[in-house]
């Protein structure tokens, strides 16, 4: 499975993001779809998540700026990024789940700043 994240950049505080992760290979097989970022000197965490059964999870921190979907023609998980802060800036990797494995993006930074 090959995953290319797509859609970071530099953006002002209060501003918003789209990220994007295209699947190469049909979503529906996944069980799991989310997003997780690491910003300097900081372990790796989870954002946001999205169950085969379209159930979401996201961290506090995000609660009620970001949204998680999914396209399931385009093979496609979104990340939306709204009232972003300088504390959102990270390399964001979007992740996927079957069965037992576990596969990862490449990251995308994300760089909230004035």
């Amino acid at each position: 499975v090959q995953l290319q994240a797509s859609g970071g950049g530099l953006v002002q505080p209060g501003g918003s993001l789209r990220l994007s992760c295209a699947a190469s290979e049909s979503i529906r097989s996944f069980n799991d779809m989310g997003w997780y970022r690491q910003a300097p000197g900081k372990q790796r965490e989870l954002v946001a998540a999205i169950t085969s059964g379209d159930s979401t999870n996201y961290a506090d921190s995000v609660k009620g700026r970001f949204t998680i979907s999914r396209d399931h023609a385009k093979n496609t998980v979104y990340l939306q990024m709204n009232s972003l802060k300088p504390e959102d800036t990270a390399v964001y990797y979007c992740n996927v789940h079957r069965h037992v494995y576990v596969y990862w993006g490449q990251g995308t930074q994300v760089t909230v700043s004035s």
